[in-house]
C-alpha cells in the first residue's frame, strides 16, 4: 500500500529560483538562504520518495481571473515549466503520476471535497522553486510529482481548517492506493510578506515562529486562525500559509521535526522551511544505516514460508520492524531504494530493526 511518510513545508520565492539559475547561490545576500537547505538536500537523497504531492498556488500561469479553482489536481503524465514573462526556468519537465493522481481525485471527491481535475497545465515557480531547493539542479527530477494548486491569490481563499481537513482526505486517499509507494507531501508558500500597499515589505518574525511551533505541536489550533489574522499579522500574501496545513493534515497527529530553518529577508519575504516525519516511519538515515549493516545472525538460504531458494542469497537482506512490534516501521522492500538494490516482493527475507533477527521479537 502507498504510505505518506513525511511532509515538507517551504517558501517558494521566485527570486530564489532566479538566484539558482543565475549562479548567485554563493553571493553574500543569498548564501545564508541556501545553507539552510543543505541538510534538506541530503535528507531528500536519503528519503528517496517515489512520489511528491506538491501543494502550491498558481501565479496566473495555468489559471487566470477567468477561472479560479479553489483546489485543483494535476493528473497529467508531465508538466512543463511555465513562462512567467522572462522565459521558463531551465529546469527539467515535471513527471506526474497519473494513476495515483486519478485515484486521489476520485477518493477526495467521494469524501465531499470539490476538486478540479486538470489534465494539461504548465507549472510555475510555486512548484519548481521548492523542487530546486530540495533536489538541486539535476538533469531530471528524482521522483514523480502530483501538483495540487490551491487558490490563495483571489479572495475568498479556502480557510485554514478547510485545507487541514483536505490534507486528511488526501491521506485517506493515499492509504487506499494499492501500489507500494513512498509518498511525501509538501506545502509551499509564505511565510509573512506583503508585496504592495503602505505595508509593502512587512515581515512578522514572531507570527512566523509561532506558526512553525503550532504546525508541529498544535495544528488544529493553527487551522482555526481566520483569514483576517493572516492579513493583519502576516501581510496580504501571508495567506499562502494555509497550504502548509494541507501538508500537516496529511501527516500523523504526532510527528517528529527533522529540520527547521528560518531566515529574513529574501526578496522582501520571510523564508520558512520545516521537515516533518511520521513517528511510525524511520528517519531516512536510520533506514539507510540498517540497510547496509550485516545482521548478527546467520541467514539460511531458504524463505521461511516456502523453503524455496533465495536469489541471490546475500541480496535478500531487508530490514523493518516485526509484525508484532508496537511501532511498525517504513517498509523499504518496494521503495525506490529497495528496487535499486535488487529487492523483489517474491524473494526477500525480512529482518527486524529491533531484534536484528528473522524471528518475530
Amino acid at each position: 500500500m502507498a504510505k505518506i511518510t513525511a511532509g515538507v513545508a517551504t517558501s517558494h520565492i521566485p527570486a530564489i529560483g532566479a538566484a539558482l539559475d543565475l549562479g548567485k547561490t554563493q553571493e553574500a545576500y543569498w548564501a545564508p538562504v541556501f545553507r539552510g537547505y543543505e541538510f534538506s538536500r541530503r535528507w531528500m537523497r536519503d528519503a528517496e520518495p517515489d512520489v511528491v504531492i506538491l501543494v502550491y498556488n498558481d501565479h496566473a500561469t495555468a489559471f487566470s481571473l477567468d477561472i479560479i479553482p479553489t483546489f485543483a489536481i494535476g493528473c497529467a503524465a508531465s508538466f512543463t515549466p511555465a513562462d512567467e514573462g522572462w522565459g521558463p526556468r531551465p529546469v527539467p519537465v515535471v513527471e506526474g503520476h497519473p494513476e495515483l493522481a486519478s485515484h486521489i481525485a476520485q477518493s477526495v471527491i467521494q469524501q465531499d471535497f470539490d476538486l478540479t481535475i486538470v489534465n494539461k497545465m504548465d507549472v510555475d515557480h510555486g512548484l519548481t522553486v521548492p523542487l530546486s531547493l530540495l533536489c538541486g539542479q539535476p538533469a531530471a527530477w528524482p521522483c514523480k510529482v502530483i501538483p495540487f494548486a490551491v487558490n490563495v491569490v483571489a479572495y475568498p481563499p479556502p480557510s485554514g481548517n478547510r485545507c487541514y481537513q483536505f490534507g486528511k482526505a488526501i491521506r485517506r486517499a493515499v492509504d487506499s492506493f494499492d501500489e507500494d509507494l513512498n509518498v511525501h507531501i509538501w506545502g509551499t508558500g509564505g511565510m509573512s510578506h506583503q508585496l504592495q500597499g503602505p505595508r509593502a515589505g512587512l515581515i512578522n518574525k514572531e507570527f512566523d515562529l509561532r506558526f512553525l511551533d503550532g504546525l508541529k505541536n498544535d495544528p488544529e489550533s493553527i487551522a482555526r486562525v481566520p483569514h483576517i489574522d493572516y492579513l493583519r499579522h502576516a501581510g496580504s500574501e501571508g495567506i499562502e500559509l494555509v497550504m502548509w496545513l494541507v501538508m500537516r493534515g496529511a501527516l500523523d497527529a504526532q510527528v517528529r521535526e527533522v529540520h527547521r530553518f528560518y531566515h529574513v529577508p529574501a526578496s522582501n519575504t520571510a523564508v520558512g522551511h520545516v521537515i516533518l516525519e511520521n513517528l511510525r516511519s524511520p528517519s531516512p538515515r536510520q533506514a539507510r544505516r540498517f540497510l547496509v549493516e550485516r545482521p548478527r545472525e546467520t541467514i539460511t538460504n531458504t524463505t521461511p514460508s516456502t523453503g524455496s531458494p533465495l536469489r541471490p542469497p546475500m541480496r535478500q537482506q531487508h530490514y523493518g520492524f516485526c509484525r508484532t512490534s508496537p511501532r511498525p516501521r517504513w517498509d523499504l522492500k518496494n521503495s525506490y531504494a529497495g528496487r535499486r538494490r535488487g529487492f523483489l516482493r517474491a524473494d526477500f527475507l525480512p529482518l527486524c530493526l529491533r531484534c536484528r533477527s528473522v524471528a518475530d521479537c
